[in-house]
């Protein structure tokens, strides 16, 4: 391992960042988190009706089949479980669609947990009492996008606008007003005042050959800036996150680039080894990706490397969470890094316990326990580690034997919601 401190590269200039042709073998995994993303992957068979809780028996496992431990179903006084044992599930339901998207599919806004899926569905995070649901609200795999207090997604109905969604209740409070100028926009990321997405321009035979990302402003519901992208680019696959007056992303073509939110305008891009299909991490000015061996971090106002941390030869880091201050991020090698992402200095590196089973994609933090959402099912789950020392404490399982990513959000400080192939859980934060 080696961290490489960086005083800065020259990026591209704005509007050069040119198209890469070249492509590696995309895995099964990768092409079904991009079927949500576009790219016209089918998802036959990926939609059930949504049903009443399961009579199964909600408890988890750790690897070795311990017996499950923890609280009953709804309550509030969890125990702590003994080491190695996971806690039972408070509640689980059929969701309306499996796991097939990109990893904000699963979002807890209050004690509203929502699953991208049709019907969009709002449950307790408490209970998991169906709250409210909305038949064609969302398209397959659409991104949960919050901005501010409310939800956005593309029109469900293929409309050609997006619409705002109270997440409390699933009323409609907002919708754009773009008369058909774009050909299927979807949103990207949103603040208070605007909604970002990526979007073709529908020419005079109504097709679409190419796309830009726009900028909605939430008071009139119209376009106050649209930036078309360089030829060659994707409206697919795109990896985003909004950070104060900076909209960093990520594409299939291996770019990342920043824009100015306010104008639009692509302040640099420059190439990276590998697209970040799963996530990108911003954090006090910075953006961090993870790229090929390395995590590199990038000042979000001109692009000049702050660090670069390094992982064993041959081996490559999967991308990066920052919560609560310490960046977490877990590579092919089957290890577990904490590190400060101010500078790229290592707080931990679990090399030990994740041996033998299925590496965490996902985090989620509360008190002192980090939560990781794993890959692949077998011996994978959601898993609970010590956050001062990154030691395993115990793995849950379903036991479906299901192949699909496992997903984990936190709730409140007592609760987290997880999502696993068509079964939607809350677990005690334990």
């Amino acid at each position: 391992m080696s961290v490489t401190t960086r005083g800065g590269h020259g990026p591209q200039a704005p509007g050069t960042g040119g198209s890469d042709g070249g492509s590696a073998a995309v895995s099964r995994r990768r092409l079904l988190r991009l079927a949500g993303a576009g790219l016209g992957l089918a998802l036959a068979g990926a939609v059930t009706t949504a049903c009443g809780p399961e009579e199964a028996d909600a408890s988890g496992g750790s690897t070795g089949d311990p017996k499950p431990g923890g609280s009953a179903a709804g309550g509030d006084a969890f125990t702590t479980p003994p080491a190695g044992t996971a806690p039972r599930a408070l509640w689980q339901e059929k969701t309306a669609v499996g796991t097939l998207g990109n990893h904000e599919v699963l979002a807890v806004v209050g004690d509203v947990v929502l699953v991208a899926g049709d019907p969009l569905v709002g449950r307790s995070l408490t209970t998991g009492k169906k709250l409210w649901s909305l038949k064609d609200a969302a398209q397959p795999g659409a991104r949960l996008i919050m901005g501010g207090d409310t939800l956005y997604l593309a029109s469900g109905t293929y409309d050609g606008d997006l619409v705002g969604l109270d997440p409390a209740t699933g009323k409609e409070t907002w919708r754009s007003r773009l008369e058909g100028r774009y050909a299927q926009p979807r949103p990207v990321g949103a603040d208070t005042e605007r909604v970002y997405v990526i979007a073709g321009i529908l020419e005079k035979d109504l097709s679409s050959r190419t796309n830009v990302i726009a900028a909605i402003d939430i008071r009139t519901g119209k376009a106050v800036w649209s930036e078309k992208r360089d030829t060659g680019t994707d409206e697919s696959g795109l990896t985003s996150a909004v950070s104060g007056e900076r909209l960093v992303y990520t594409d299939l073509r291996k770019n990342l680039t920043v824009r100015d939110t306010t104008t639009g305008r692509q302040l640099w891009t420059k190439k990276i080894s590998r697209a970040n299909f799963e996530r990108i991490a911003v954090h006090e000015g910075a953006v961090i990706v993870s790229d090929g061996r390395n995590l590199r971090s990038f000042a979000l106002d001109d692009g000049a490397e702050r660090w670069s941390l390094r992982t064993e030869e041959f081996d490559t880091f999967n991308g990066p969470t920052v919560t609560d201050g310490v960046l977490y991020a877990s590579d092919s090698a089957h290890s577990l890094w904490a590190v400060d992402p101010a500078t790229g200095k290592q707080r931990w590196h679990n090399t030990e316990d994740l041996r033998e089973v299925s590496v965490p994609l996902q985090f989620a933090k509360v008190g002192d326990t980090l939560y990781g959402a794993t890959e692949f099912d077998k011996n994978g789950g959601v898993q609970a580690y010590d956050a001062r020392d990154g030691k395993l404490r115990w793995t849950f399982n379903d036991g479906t034997g299901s192949l699909e990513q496992w997903y984990v959000v936190p709730g409140d400080d007592k609760r987290l919601a997880a999502l696993h192939a068509e079964r939607l859980f809350a677990l005690p934060a334990v």
